[in-house]
């Protein structure tokens, strides 16, 4: 799964980065306070997510560089570099079908400053 999104990602395949989330998506992440002003850095449901990704994705240098993966329950933690250097992780907490109901993106030093 963890390769799979990353691919997803390279391949600017919006559809196949949606397929890894649920409806009901919430994401928290510094970079959704930074890029949209909301003070609370979260985005709810999949339509926000699809039209923040899809952003994202007009980044023509835009790279996800696998690193490792962390496997909790009904969890995991997907460990890449961007293409800009940044170290990133996202935690996902995962429903019944396997697809992220609540992610956290967490930055390596504070990083988010993209």
């Amino acid at each position: 799964m963890a390769r799979d999104w990353c691919d997803a990602w390279n391949r600017r395949d919006l559809e196949a980065v949606l397929s890894h989330y649920a409806e009901e998506i919430e994401l928290r992440s510094p970079l959704v306070a930074k890029r949209l002003g909301r003070a609370d850095g979260i985005l709810r449901g999949k339509a926000e997510l699809r039209g923040y990704f899809a952003r994202g994705m007009t980044n023509s240098a835009l790279r996800f560089e696998f690193e490792d993966v962390r496997i909790g329950v009904d969890a995991v933690t997907v460990l890449y570099r961007r293409e800009n250097g940044m170290r990133v992780s996202d935690t996902m907490e995962l429903d019944d079908d396997g697809r992220a109901i609540r992610m956290i993106a967490c930055y390596a030093g504070g990083e988010s400053d993209v």
